[in-house]
């Protein structure tokens, strides 16, 4: 029988919840040592850093605290026999070098592509028997335009232009992602040899520029601006500005009219999929098959790879140079260089000897912003749901718009505004932005027959909730609830379809993922805290005051997302430190 929201007899909130039920990553490798590269952290940066730099010739290790590679690129059994990404779940961002370079395909990674990858159901009132609208989204332009003109012809108009000019910037902006930021320390107090080489770290800069040329200044305003005010001065309709605000402000707490709110956005439109720009899609498998691919790439050429061996501390030498780590079993490994792919708020204020930091540094270091509005829900339903916009088929097969992103509470952008109001109040969002995805409609090896795998990724829920309230089971159930009944109100029936749930709020995804504060992108990805200011200004190139440990995580430039490029990045200036050893 299926269970309704409240007090489902398999609910997994995450004080209750088990270990992991998968089967536990064997360890690659026998432990040795000594390695040259040690990589703290088997998130997927790690494993591509490690992937690099072990095809370098750099003998490497990486050990994860965690019985499962991939960190937050994971799939997890939560639910017997309901395969979950647990926490991020789309792919879109992840560099299309590290596919070839890895040779990820020939590992195993499989795809599956979304067309259509957008879906906005209204709520209607008073339709009588018309079936509320929606808005449908693909790579069919003209079918976009179709789709749009529901709501505005203005509108239908303007969509193609819109996505010219959005796809220049992102154009524009790609190459500085491959590379690290000019390296501001260097140019500032190196010699004039290093002077000169970080020069040369300016060129994306000025390709960057030659590519927008005379709009420049308008794409400045994209970058720095309210994304509701970008928006504005294109469209006119509602839910096409709301659908499309959703990438500006998802995984961040911004509300739509926070100025820099578009650069959020830019990062979720700049990816693609098989030479397909803006392309999003599933991994076949969840997650955690593309942090296995990358792994097997590693693995194929030497790496080794270690799971429940978690660091203790970064071990010092007497000259100030880094010498390998300590895990919290006792055992001493010895190396070159460490790399850490924990956030950058764990790895110099909990895992490295303060004595060796700067105090300036680790001040900045503690007072970067890292608040999260994200609360995860996985879900267990033993059918699709059926959306009032969008009846389902008579025999329960997917249709097109199951495969999208799907957006609830997003018919305007007021909603996503004071959502937001609500969480700044201490208050989980009293109508939450919802994006509901259900990759098991492309890829049915993710649940039993006939039943699917719901991902709910919704906002805004503070860390720290008011009056003195904190995330028990009890709030836990009570936000859960509220979510599902608004999904109830677009899909009925859908809370009788649930047989079990885990909920992961921003306490959650820090204590089990370690997301400082429960941000999926380790910090904020504000202007103040991007390229030369990532995670601080003069620490930008994944090298810190301490010599020999590097940050290649998602706090590092260009930041979150299942990218791969801080790991790619980080390799090639570690590989390049360890030449002039």
């Amino acid at each position: 029988m299926a269970a309704s929201g409240r007090g489902l007899s398999r609910v997994l909130g995450a004080s209750s919840c088990p270990a992991w039920r998968g089967a536990h990553w064997e360890a690659r490798g026998r432990l040795k040592p000594e390695y040259d590269a040690v990589v703290i952290g088997a998130g997927h940066n790690g494993l591509v850093a490690a992937a690099y730099l072990q095809r370098l010739g750099v003998n490497t290790a990486v050990f994860e605290r965690r019985p499962v590679i991939g960190g937050a690129a994971v799939t997890e059994e939560i639910i017997p026999g309901f395969k979950f990404s647990r926490a991020s779940y789309l792919l879109s961002l992840l560099r299309p070098q590290i596919y070839t370079d890895l040779e990820l395909k020939k590992h195993g990674l499989r795809l599956h592509l979304r067309n259509p990858y957008s879906f906005t159901p209204m709520l209607e009132e008073g339709t009588g028997n018309r079936v509320p609208r929606s808005l449908l989204l693909g790579t069919d332009m003209a079918e976009n335009q179709k789709q749009i003109a529901q709501f505005s012809r203005r509108d239908a108009q303007a969509f193609p232009k819109y996505e010219a000019f959005m796809n220049r910037l992102a154009l524009a902006i790609d190459p500085l992602l491959d590379a690290a930021p000019v390296d501001a320390e260097a140019f500032q107090r190196g010699s004039l040899l290093q002077r000169l080489k970080s020069l040369s770290t300016l060129k994306p800069l000025l390709q960057a520029g030659r590519v927008l040329g005379a709009q420049l200044p308008q794409y400045y305003q994209v970058l720095t601006a309210p994304i509701t005010k970008v928006l504005d001065q294109w469209f006119e309709s509602e839910p096409l500005k709301a659908t499309l605000a959703t990438d500006a402000v998802i995984g961040a707490m911004t509300s739509p009219h926070t100025p820099g709110s578009g650069y959020v956005l830019l990062h979720h439109v700049m990816g693609g999929l098989e030479g397909m720009q803006g392309a999003w899609g599933y991994v076949q498998g969840g997650m955690g098959a593309l942090s296995d691919a990358i792994t097997s790439s590693a693995t194929a050429h030497g790496a080794s790879v270690f799971t429940e061996k978690a660091v203790a501390k970064v071990q010092v030498s007497s000259e100030g140079h880094v010498q390998g780590v300590v895990l919290q079993d006792g055992s001493e490994v010895r190396s070159k260089v460490v790399l850490s792919n924990a956030s950058p708020q764990v790895t110099f204020l909990k895992l490295t000897p303060q004595e060796w930091l700067p105090e300036e540094f680790m001040d900045r270091i503690s007072r970067l912003d890292t608040q999260s509005p994200v609360t995860k829900i996985n879900v267990a339903v033993d059918r699709l749901p059926d959306f009032l916009a969008a009846p389902s088929a008579p025999g329960g097969q997917p249709l097109p718009h199951h495969q999208c992103s799907i957006h609830l509470n997003c018919e305007d952008t007021l909603l996503l505004h004071r959502a937001f109001e609500d969480a700044m109040d201490g208050l989980p969002s009293h109508r939450p932005m919802i994006e509901l995805c259900i990759p098991s409609s492309l890829d049915p090896t993710l649940a039993p027959p006939g039943c699917h795998v719901v991902s709910l990724f919704t906002q805004y829920t503070p860390y720290t909730l008011a009056g003195g309230k904190v995330w028990d089971e009890q709030e836990r159930n009570a936000y859960a609830d509220k979510v599902f009944d608004c999904i109830e109100a677009y899909a009925p029936g859908f809370k009788g379809s649930v047989v079990g749930r885990d909920i992961l709020t921003p306490p959650d995804l820090e204590r089990i993922f370690g997301l400082p504060g429960g941000n999926i992108f380790h910090c904020a990805m504000t202007l103040d805290q991007l390229y030369f200011a990532r995670p601080v200004p003069l620490h930008s190139s994944y090298r810190c005051p301490l010599r020999g440990l590097y940050l290649c995580g998602s706090g590092a430039h260009p930041g979150g997302g299942v990218m791969g490029a801080a790991g790619r990045n980080a390799a090639h200036v570690v590989f390049r430190d360890l030449k002039s050893m």
